[in-house]
């Protein structure tokens, strides 16, 4: 997998949705955008589920230490 972050993930993501609203995407190069998006997006949701199982687990601790 690529060394990004989650921000520029989702910047690129950003800027190839307004490229391809504009119309500034030539059909030749369409396919090779929308793959790129999907790629961005199943990371994008990849990064939120790990952060999200990440602060779960250190709720848990924190409850379990205050017991």
């Amino acid at each position: 997998m690529e060394n990004m972050t989650y921000e520029s993930a989702f910047k690129e993501l950003e800027e190839i949705t307004r490229e391809i609203e504009n119309e500034a995407v030539s059909v030749d190069i369409l396919s090779e955008k929308v793959k790129r998006a999907s790629f961005l997006i199943e990371y994008c949701q990849k990064k939120l589920r790990q952060t999200e199982d990440e602060v779960g687990n250190i709720i848990r601790q924190m409850e379990g230490d205050s017991k």
